[in-house]
């Protein structure tokens, strides 16, 4: 593998020093909220998890329509790239949903429109690995995930609107008013927000460069076996 380029060097430190100036925000910047305590504080990482999970399954579905349009395969490695990290960040998601709503709702899970959805967009990806490993032509495997990971971002969207189509106990969490939070915590969760997406740019390109000799390897497999 290529050395790190100095610049991904540079994004580490700053993704880990954003993670830490985040947590201190979480847990000694922003106030404690009166009705729910401490658990409200997962909130700040629950919602960035989240966040990030769908802008992943975004770039995943630029990167097939753009495979689709020039065939480069680069972008089935930035594709497959995003799909993974959606996969955990999303995973995060509702995991830290259901420590919230434990004390919350008195439930770890419960058949929410948007916990519904959110699990379904879920296994929505988990089958796009499925797809993948079922077919061993390069080509046509990075044809037909393309063309999944665009049908399948449409679950994105119906995850977000979820809970302002369907009756739900969710909290409606982005809103055209902030006043729902103080100034504090609305900075605290701009700026938590700002810190996964870089930390997101930071696990892309960590990705990427590992699809890239992953996908290196493999054309030397192939032209080995002819």
């Amino acid at each position: 593998m290529p050395p790190k380029p100095k610049m991904l060097q540079v994004l580490d430190i700053v993704s880990i020093l954003l993670l830490a100036i985040a947590t201190l925000m979480v847990f000694l910047y922003a106030p404690m909220e009166r009705t729910m305590g401490m658990v409200q504080k997962v909130f700040y990482f629950h919602v960035s998890a989240n966040w990030i999970g769908m802008l992943a399954f975004f770039v995943a579905a630029v990167a097939g329509g753009v495979y689709l349009a020039k065939g480069n395969r680069f972008w089935d490695v930035l594709e497959v790239a995003a799909v993974e990290i959606g996969l955990a960040f999303s995973l995060i998601g509702i995991i830290t949903g259901s420590i919230w709503a434990r004390p919350i709702w008195n439930t770890w899970w419960t058949w929410d429109p948007r916990l519904v959805t959110v699990t379904v967009m879920e296994l929505i990806y988990v089958a796009y690995f499925m797809l993948r490993q079922g077919i061993e032509d390069p080509d046509r495997r990075a044809r037909y995930a393309a063309v999944y990971a665009i049908v399948g971002f449409l679950s994105v969207p119906l995850t977000f609107l979820s809970i302002r189509l369907y009756r739900s106990i969710h909290p409606v969490v982005i809103t055209s008013s902030s006043a729902q939070l103080s100034p504090k915590m609305f900075q605290t969760f701009m700026f938590s927000l700002f810190t996964f997406t870089v930390l997101f740019v930071d696990l892309l390109w960590h990705r990427v460069r590992l699809g890239e000799l992953t996908e290196r390897v493999e054309r030397l497999r192939m032209k080995l076996s002819e």
